[in-house]
């Protein structure tokens, strides 16, 4: 709206609106207003889930300083949200269809994470919403968002070429992934991409959602992918930037940089709640947005094959569980009695039963993770 609203009084002859036009100048903005709502409206919407007695159900699972996290206040991901929305409804060209897509995945992913933390806190159903709906919640937007990144004509680039490192162009055909030609591999094809943003949109929500298990892990690590992306997002949105990097140019995505600015500084205002000793907890309902966010803005700016880089907490968290699980049915069925590979799972929970304090075990993720964003920018210039 802001933006908007600068056009008109440029027109009238206000002098100054044309900073609005600098992608820089409203991502600064954008993390600014953003910050600021989060801190402001966050200390409110503490106080009325504190009232209203939303607060985290813990099972004892016997880590350290457990149980005094009980009654902590949920659902905190709300305050995330008004954020990201508030401020990219000033900020963003609400007419750009990257704006459009990840406003759509932050209320779709909110609804969905709501949808869980609703039954787990009033109606005390600790597992929450079903595994199958959320896969089929996930599964159903990022089914959308492939279908409009692939067959919009406001998306003006090659819809099947991507970026990847380590190669000359940096650039990656998924026609080169079809076993065959002629119309039959173009459908082929655009079947193959298809799959690949719904798994990207559903691994990355799930992540996320599974990072999320202590004081500012998930908030923490989320804002230094943001970070990545929405730089990735500026360079690669401006013919200039794009050129002198020799990176892949794609038409009006710099609004995902302004996008991802409320998105980290919403995270970064939040953390100011979240960190050790949390006041609040964002829950599904902001972890599984974050996640969202993550994966189709990586879609969006051509960027998704490096997010197993960007996203390596993410990654590792994930794989953790999956091993955890399958590997105590395989020793289950085999030997007849259960085995596990680490102590516990997700893969924080493991070094925290070592005795390893919350507080460090969160620093220590943080700062691998901003080595692995400083490494998904290095990667685009090794060829």
């Amino acid at each position: 709206m802001l933006y908007e609203l600068a056009q008109w009084l440029r027109e009238i002859g206000v002098p100054g609106m044309g900073l609005m036009d600098y992608l820089s100048f409203r991502a600064i903005l954008a993390a600014v207003i953003s910050m600021l709502i989060t801190l402001f409206a966050g200390k409110k919407i503490i106080a009325w889930l504190q009232k209203k007695q939303i607060g985290e159900i813990i099972r004892d699972l016997g880590l350290q300083g457990q149980m005094e996290k009980k009654g902590t206040p949920t659902m905190g991901g709300i305050i995330i949200i008004l954020s990201i929305l508030t401020t990219a409804a000033l900020t963003c060209k609400l007419s750009n269809i990257y704006t459009q897509l990840l406003m759509l995945t932050t209320i779709w992913c909110g609804a969905l994470g709501f949808a869980d933390d609703y039954i787990k806190v009033f109606r005390k159903n600790k597992d929450g919403l079903s595994e199958g709906k959320k896969l089929l919640g996930q599964i159903a937007l990022g089914t959308i968002i492939a279908l409009i990144v692939c067959f919009s004509s406001k998306i003006h680039t090659d819809n099947l070429v991507t970026t990847i490192p380590f190669v000359k162009a940096n650039e990656f055909d998924y026609s080169w992934l079809s076993p065959f030609k002629g119309q039959f591999g173009v459908y082929c094809t655009w079947g193959i991409y298809v799959l690949m943003i719904v798994f990207i949109v559903t691994a990355c929500s799930n992540g996320t959602n599974l990072t999320d298990g202590m004081d500012g892990l998930a908030a923490g690590t989320s804002a230094i992918v943001g970070t990545v992306i929405g730089i990735l997002a500026w360079v690669g949105g401006n013919i200039l930037n794009a050129k002198y990097l020799n990176i892949m140019y794609i038409p009006e995505s710099g609004e995902v940089a302004v996008f991802m600015s409320a998105f980290v500084g919403a995270l970064i205002g939040f953390l100011w709640f979240n960190s050790f000793p949390a006041e609040v907890f964002m829950g599904d309902t902001g972890s599984l947005t974050i996640g969202g966010i993550i994966g189709v803005s990586a879609i969006l700016v051509r960027k998704e094959l490096l997010l197993p880089i960007m996203c390596g907490i993410f990654v590792v968290e994930s794989a953790s569980v999956l091993i955890q699980r399958y590997y105590f049915k395989y020793t289950k069925k085999r030997y007849g009695e259960g085995r596990r590979v680490f102590l516990m799972a997700p893969l924080h929970h493991h070094f925290q039963k070592k005795g390893i304090p919350e507080s460090r075990i969160v620093t220590r993720f943080w700062i691998i993770g901003l080595i692995l964003g400083v490494s998904s920018l290095a990667l685009l210039k090794i060829r």
